[in-house]
C-alpha cells in the first residue's frame, strides 16, 4: 500500500509497536545508533519505564531491518568491541510518525472520557 503523500511502501509496518519497540527505534530518530547506545537512549525517552535486554533489542532490530524499517550498517570495531549502527529509515520513520499520531489521539479520546465523567482519578 502507498501513501498518497510519499513515495515510501508503508506495508512494511510487521513490526508490532509494544512500548519496548516503540522506545527503541524512536531512539533512532535523532541518528544512527549502536546496541547499546539504542538501550540506553531508549530507557531515557521512556523514563526508565523500558529496560531493552541484548537479546529484546536484537531481535528487534532483525525484524525491523527485514521489514525495511532499519537499515544496519557496516560492523566496526570501538575500544575492541564490535559495534554496528543502525540507522532509520523514511519508511521507519512514517510508521512513528503514524503511531505517535495514532498514540497521542487515543490518549486524547480516553483524557476527554476521563475529564466528562467528573471523576478524578490521580495516580
Amino acid at each position: 500500500m502507498l501513501d498518497n503523500r510519499s513515495s515510501v511502501d508503508v506495508s512494511l509496518a510487521g513490526v508490532e509497536l509494544r512500548p519496548p519497540s516503540y522506545f527503541a527505534l524512536a531512539a533512532l530518530i535523532d541518528g544512527p545508533l549502536h546496541g547499546y547506545a539504542i538501550v540506553r537512549r531508549a530507557g531515557e525517552l521512556s523514563e526508565g519505564r523500558v529496560r531493552l535486554s541484548t537479546g529484546t533489542l536484537y531481535a528487534l532490530l532483525d525484524r525491523a531491518v527485514a521489514e525495511g524499517l532499519v537499515i544496519a550498517g557496516e560492523p566496526y570495531v570501538v575500544g575492541g568491541r564490535q559495534r554496528r549502527d543502525y540507522t532509520l529509515t523514511p519508511a521507519g520513520r512514517l510508521v512513528m510518525a503514524r503511531e505517535a499520531e495514532q498514540l497521542a489521539r487515543a490518549a486524547k479520546v480516553v483524557s476527554g472520557r476521563l475529564r466528562v465523567s467528573g471523576e478524578v482519578v490521580t495516580a
